[in-house]
């Protein structure tokens, strides 16, 4: 495939059995560190082989911005100028997988048709051979990571071996041959002599582990760069204490030619200030890679689900571990937060409420601050022989107690299928994750906490429901924003009095605790005008003044009508408000652009006039605040005539679906700057 489409690299994904994980089988072209986050996926994960499995198509990132817009996650990790293509491996009845291929930084910015086709055709031929194995029940055995073959000897064909490494010694600069995997092949004296290291030691080793002044991941993201971009890399090192040297990176498909030479003053001062060779970080980018793609995928949790969903999807995946559960502490006892991979969620749930003197090793990491690594049943068994009959079904785990601001917030369990052990890199992977998620788990914790007040507060300001009226139909709906703390100073009314209907809206300038305050003080302040037998008119101008008395810096929009319930004759005031939209009975929509005045506490002087109009039997009066038809992509005139189109062509339904179906109409309603009210009049 890789040779049909001229790409450089690829890999194949098979899904894991009895779990929504994309394991890679096969890589081809670059070592598999290279991909090491991404070894195991879950398939709701955003990235392109899950999203193109997803949605059983191709998907084409045609480079470095592009990957940075869409997969940001990725981008992150290998921030290169390559391009890619996801391709999904599936029969119309059964799905196996999907292929990822890449090509350098200079291809073109459109997929061919060529390479689209042959890409899709492979994937095909691929999954039918899939499905004829499962058929034949052949098993699929493990196969070795392809890379390109070591460079043929096309010097030497020209000039003889002897003489190749006799002119390369002759030459007055490092010269040397690095594999795919970094390891030295090659080097002339003069690069040793430059390194200060010599060619036995250089040979069959990484640059980066061989030369001490080189152990630093900046050097070997270069290499990495190089290799995926296939675009020739450049850096300056300084090899202490006073000596900076210059190193060009000429990659191939099967690995790199290292230019050395001494570095020119410019040059020097360019690179920025390296790091010590003592105090050189021992981390490699493996680790690194790891840290950084779950660090980005943190940052989008709002919510402590949201962490618990990125870290079952991210982290378990990548790690090879089957089960998640995540607990706090609330006052001295366990407090499950969330679980991911049991079929039984009740294995995980009889431990809520467990009291943290429990000895168990999740309330031990919790309290202590120290994980906890178990490797098989036997060996939970000999640490907690009370504890044994642990019923999770689980054979290994990792306890990693999530610290934050230097105090535990909850416990981190990943369960394995099967016995696991630990090795002292994972551990310190393991740990290092842990405080990223202890971070992001605070931050939700707090968000959650928020979140619900702001929603409480939002409850209580309006009406629980709409009064039953005679002769008269009502719905309503509030949408809070989704930006900010989802809290707004949107409000809706409907009051009865004698023999009449009076309903209100309006919306209160900000979506924050302010403006909802204050809308609540504006509800109460026109309800009860309206009970003490004001008109219209008045009630209107005595809020006015309420708000100028407050002396806030907020405005106020509104719409106040009044119905009587046996005429069916309405008198509407309005501040500045969105003209409210009437169905006939025929479907016929108008838009009754009613004379008004200024918004509510702007002039203390201001009048709003009235108008009157008949409701006729089975029509549909609809007011609205201006979150359902604003948005900074659309006219509002459009907007305004988009709804009423909605209007007439659902108006005949009943009141409760007709709501539902104006305010979720589009996405563009479900990711909303402002709140959104509605409130929905038929009378009978």
């Amino acid at each position: 495939m890789l040779d049909d489409v001229h790409a450089h690299s690829g890999a194949v994904y098979l899904l894991a059995p009895n779990e929504p994980t994309l394991v890679m089988a096969v890589m081809a072209g670059l070592p598999r560190a290279f991909a090491a986050p991404w070894e195991r996926v879950g398939l709701q994960a955003p990235v392109p082989v899950a999203q193109a499995l997803r949605q059983r198509r191709l998907i084409w990132v045609s480079g470095e911005e592009e990957m940075a817009r869409r997969f940001p996650r990725i981008a992150m990790v290998l921030p290169y100028p390559f391009a890619l293509a996801a391709v999904p491996v599936a029969t119309p009845g059964q799905e196996y997988g999907a292929v990822f291929v890449t090509w350098p930084g200079s291809h073109p910015p459109e997929l061919s048709d060529w390479e689209r086709d042959h890409l899709t055709a492979a994937c095909d031929r691929l999954a039918l051979r899939l499905e004829r194995a499962a058929e034949e029940s052949h098993q699929l055995l493990p196969e070795t990571d392809l890379l390109a073959p070591a460079a043929a000897a096309t010097v030497a064909g020209t000039l003889g071996t002897v003489e190749a490494a006799r002119m390369l010694a002759r030459l007055p600069y490092g010269m040397c041959s690095l594999d795919l995997h970094g390891r030295v092949t090659f080097a002339n004296t003069a690069t040793a002599e430059l390194l200060g290291v010599p060619v036995g030691d250089l040979l069959g080793s990484q640059l980066w582990t061989s030369v001490p002044w080189l152990n630093d991941p900046v050097y070997e993201d270069r290499y990495r760069g190089a290799l995926i971009s296939q675009q020739v890399t450049s850096f300056v090192a300084l090899r202490p204490p006073s000596c900076w040297l210059s190193f060009r990176l000429h990659p191939s498909t099967n690995g790199l030619s290292v230019r050395i030479t001494r570095a020119e003053p410019a040059a020097r001062a360019e690179q920025p200030p390296t790091q010590r060779a003592e105090d050189a970080p021992a981390s490699r980018l493996v680790t690194m890679s790891h840290v950084l793609n779950l660090a980005g995928a943190l940052t989008e949790a709002a919510s402590v689900q949201d962490v618990i969903e990125l870290v079952a999807d991210d982290l378990a995946p990548a790690v090879g571990s089957q089960a998640l559960v995540v607990y706090g502490s609330h006052g001295d006892r366990l407090d499950l937060l969330g679980q991911r991979g049991y079929p039984d969620p009740s294995v995980v749930e009889r431990f809520d409420g467990t009291p943290l003197s429990a000895p168990l090793p999740g309330t031990r990491a919790l309290t202590t601050g120290v994980p906890a690594f178990i490797e098989s049943r036997q060996h939970l068994e000999r640490l907690y022989p009370a504890g044994h009959a642990t019923p999770d079904g689980m054979a290994a785990w990792a306890y990693l107690p999530l610290i934050a601001s230097g105090r535990p917030v909850g416990v981190c369990v990943l369960g394995y299928a099967e016995p696991h052990s630990f090795p002292a890199d994972e551990r310190a992977v393991l740990t290092s994750l842990s405080g990223l998620i202890a971070q992001a788990l605070e931050r939700a914790r707090l968000y959650d906490a928020k979140h619900q007040l702001a929603h409480g507060l939002q409850a209580a300001l309006l009406p629980h429901s709409l009064p039953m009226l005679p002769g008269l139909q009502a719905a309503a709906r509030y949408l809070p924003a989704t930006q900010g703390m989802e809290i707004g100073g949107d409000f809706y009314d409907l009051v009865s009095t004698t023999g009449e209907a009076t309903a209100v809206i309006g919306d209160v300038q900000g979506h924050n605790v302010t403006a909802a305050g204050l809308m609540g003080q504006v509800r109460t302040a026109v309800r009860a005008y309206t009970t003490v037998g004001q008109p219209p008119e008045e009630v209107m101008r005595s809020t006015n003044r309420l708000l100028m008395d407050l002396g806030t810096d907020l405005f106020v929009s509104c719409l106040y009508l009044r119905i009587g319930c046996a005429t069916g004759r309405a008198v509407l005031a309005r501040a500045g408000h969105p003209p409210p939209l009437l169905r006939g009975p025929d479907g016929q929509v108008t838009v009754l652009d009613l004379p008004g005045g200024p918004l509510l506490g702007i002039d203390t002087d201001a009048t709003y006039p009235t108008t009157e109009i008949d409701l006729d039997a089975g029509s549909v009066l609809a007011l609205y605040t201006d979150g359902l038809i604003e948005s900074p992509d659309t006219d509002l005139e459009d907007a305004l005539s988009s709804l009423a189109g909605r209007l007439a062509t659902a108006g005949a339904r009943p009141l409760d679906q007709l709501a539902d179906s104006l305010v979720h109409h589009d996405r563009r309603t479900q990711q909303r700057a402002d709140d959104v009210a509605l409130l929905l009049l038929r009378p009978e």
